[in-house]
């Protein structure tokens, strides 16, 4: 195919403003589905994207459009999918960038178009949902001009509901983005972008081919991997997989290649032939650096195995993940793994739930910090239980956040409040215009990893909009809290928390943990500790058996001796005892609404 045929181009913006439903009306523009097939979402494949109505993995499709052809990235909006923003764009040379006419510029919409333009791509603005009653095209065509410096009369006005404008936009895509760049006649260089496993294929890999050709049956060779296999099939999304002979280059689809060895087809990864292939691989990616960490635990202790399987599959599919393992006394062998944001946490948890069967037990979310030891040594803890004694620990420095908040300007003060409360330092406050403020806030990310955007969002009733990003680490006032039971810590239950919330986290834990552990035949403490200070403290009481209830009058010091037994079976009950919490307790206390 000539290179001056193909356009390549990603479709971005922030959440809810219709990347899917464009992507369904220019399927069908195209005559890309047949009519009788057409659904609401269609590039959305996962039940639970389509039960949440996001996007969660980026989908590939191949359009044909007046004698062009469009290779369309749909992405995921919610900043805890940036990676799937970042390697779709490697593939393209253009973004088609969706503002919503009502809401005008978001959070992620300043996000997403500066990703465009530090990867030099051409930006094709549209305003989506011009059908609202709520809709102000021409106010936003200038917001548009005004934050990013793209002319209103270059900003396209579409419906993607109706599917007004639509075939408008495709002509501007056609016409603005440049077409590829490469050569069929130099060595074969292509970049997989995305892959996932199939369980009757193996591996399916996303690939974007720079120069050469790939072709079905060539020996082909993975450079960072150091592999070499046979294409077994290559092929496009159009939107189902549609094998082909080859692909030239500029060309956007897929290479299955046998491979069950999921380490094998890395996003960023370079294919090229085994035979006179390129000498340099592809710049690839940077690899994301985990945000948030929890421990993933099989509630069957003989899931495991099956767990360690589940996880190496998905991080096929999702590489902004990791996974090491790691032993508790209290849930026994599971693994930490590393995340994005809390809702890549939720998705991965649920994933692996649905998708493979694995009942899950996942603790307290944390972060990861910088310890700095008394003998000068520095130490990265992200599980609470592998903080070092206190008297050991000479700082603590924890990572801090760079957000940015755009919400309309009546919720000024109450956003102010809440970031006060989080401990955030004020960075910057701009109006957009008159009704619409935008703040920037150096946040620590423990703060707002947990409950910080459900808070967010009630508080501006659902305006606001938050984007952020990594900005170094601070020293701060921290301290490890400790939950005992019968004395003994769990360290399931354990937290690194800021001293000023130390009392509040154990008075909560402690609370709950009182309503969800059952009653033994002896007290049962439940503490929560500062290093040896107790600081909270609940007591489930202990069951009394009426051993009184036999007698039938006479002497009292029968009932004495009877009462005295029983305290003295309980006394040594206490020594020796030991409490078993059910998993039930385990998930209940961890869970993330509470």
């Amino acid at each position: 195919m000539q290179l001056s045929q193909i356009r390549n181009t990603s479709i971005i913006a922030h959440i809810d403003h219709g990347k899917s439903t464009l992507a369904d009306r220019m399927l069908e523009i195209c005559g890309a589905v047949d009519p009788r097939e057409m659904r609401a979402q269609f590039l959305d494949s996962m039940d639970l994207e389509r039960e949440r109505g996001i996007t969660i993995k980026l989908q590939s499709v191949r359009l044909d459009h007046k004698g062009h052809v469009i290779n369309l990235i749909d992405t995921p909006g919610h900043v805890d999918f940036g990676y799937e923003v970042s390697r779709s764009l490697a593939a393209c040379e253009s973004v088609i960038l969706l503002v919503d006419a009502a809401q005008g510029i978001e959070a992620q919409t300043l996000a997403n178009c500066y990703l465009a333009l530090e990867n030099d791509l051409e930006v094709v603005v549209a305003l989506n949902k011009i059908d609202l009653p709520a809709a102000e095209p021409e106010r936003r065509a200038q917001e548009v001009e005004s934050v990013l410096g793209i002319a209103a009369k270059d900003v396209l006005h579409i419906s993607a509901k109706t599917g007004s404008g639509v075939a408008e936009l495709l002509d501007a895509v056609v016409e603005r983005t440049p077409a590829p760049t490469g050569s069929a006649t130099e060595p074969l260089q292509a970049l997989i972008f995305d892959s996932h496993f199939d369980q009757y294929r193996g591996v399916v890999s996303s690939v974007r081919v720079m120069n050469g050709r790939l072709q079905s049956g060539d020996k082909i060779r993975f450079m960072q991997a150091r592999s070499e296999r046979e294409a077994d099939e290559v092929g496009v999304w159009s939107p189902s997989p549609t094998p082909v002979q080859e692909l030239g280059p500029g060309e956007v689809g897929y290479l299955i290649a046998g491979m069950k060895n999921v380490a094998e087809a890395r996003s960023g990864e370079t294919v090229t032939t085994a035979r006179n292939g390129a000498t340099e691989p592809l710049a690839g990616y940077q690899e994301p650096k985990s945000m948030v960490f929890c421990g993933l635990y099989p509630i069957d202790g003989d899931e495991f195995a099956a767990l360690r399987d589940a996880l190496e599959r998905l991080r096929v599919s999702d590489s902004s993940f990791n996974y090491q393992p790691e032993s508790s006394g209290a849930l026994g062998f599971g693994f930490r793994c590393g995340f994005l944001g809390l809702l890549h946490m939720e998705i991965v948890r649920e994933r692996l739930e649905r998708e493979f069967g694995v009942s899950l037990i996942a603790t307290v979310p944390s972060v990861a910090y910088l310890v700095e030891l008394s003998n000068g040594d520095e130490v990265e803890v992200d599980n609470p239980s592998a903080m070092p004694v206190a008297g050991e620990v000479q700082a603590i420095r924890e990572p801090m956040l760079s957000t940015t908040i755009i919400a309309p300007s009546a919720y000024t003060g109450t956003l102010m409040e809440l970031c006060q409360a989080r401990r955030g330092e004020m960075q910057k406050m701009e109006y957009l215009s008159p009704e619409r403020v935008e703040l920037g806030y150096r946040l620590p990310l423990a703060e707002v990893v947990v409950d910080f955007f459900d808070q967010l969002k009630s508080r501006t009733q659902g305006y606001a909009s938050l984007d952020y990003e990594p900005d170094g680490y601070a020293t701060s006032d921290l301290t490890k809290v400790d939950i005992l039971l019968q004395h003994e810590p769990v360290d399931a239950f354990s937290s690194i928390v800021h001293r000023t919330q130390a009392y509040s986290y154990g008075r909560r834990m402690t609370t709950k943990l009182k309503e969800l552990i059952p009653r033994q035949q002896f007290d049962v403490p439940i503490q929560a500790a500062i290093g040896g200070k107790i600081i909270a403290r609940e007591t489930v009481k202990a069951y009394r058996k009426d051993v009184t209830a036999k007698l039938y009058g006479g002497d009292i010091t029968r009932k004495r001796k009877l009462l005295e037994n029983q305290k003295a079976g309980k006394k040594k009950m206490k020594a020796i005892g030991r409490v078993d919490v059910p998993q039930e307790a385990f998930i209940s206390a961890l869970r993330l609404e509470d």
